[in-house]
């Protein structure tokens, strides 16, 4: 089955079940302004967080340097701010890991350690050395 797809079906589902668990423990009212809170909160670090990138990759575009990582951290940065935004819990705690720079960070490096390993599991050419022959030469090959 497609992961999108499937997480489509399941992010939902876990939500509901965390709002019913929650909303038990301390009530509708509380889990309402729970949500609001940390939308709220999250949204306002995730700007700040932005800001902070922005003006990384900024010095480093004065450097004459290419920002790559902030441009990665930068799109990280506003999905996780999305995911701050749906409401639900689950999404929220994503949310947070995506936007603080330590977590962040430690995703980052699994990820591209991933994609390295692949990249190196798939490299299909033979290696050898070469030499110019002038036209000039009576040499043959």
């Amino acid at each position: 089955m497609n992961t999108v797809l499937l997480s489509i079906i399941l992010v939902p589902i876990i939500e509901i079940y965390l709002f019913i668990k929650i909303g038990s423990q301390i009530g509708a009212l509380n889990t309402i302004l729970l949500i609001l809170v940390t939308a709220i909160t999250g949204v306002a670090y995730a700007r700040y967080e932005g800001l902070n990138t922005l003006k990384t990759g900024f010095s480093q575009m004065i450097k004459n340097e290419i920002p790559a990582y902030e441009i990665i951290s930068g799109a990280a940065i506003a999905f996780g701010a999305l995911l701050l935004i749906i409401p639900g819990f689950a999404t929220d705690v994503l949310g947070f890991l995506i936007i603080f720079p330590i977590t962040r960070k430690l995703i980052f490096g699994k990820l591209s350690s991933k994609i390295k390993n692949k990249r190196n599991e798939n490299k299909d050419f033979i290696e050898g050395e070469f030499e110019d022959i002038e036209n000039d030469d009576d040499r043959k090959i």
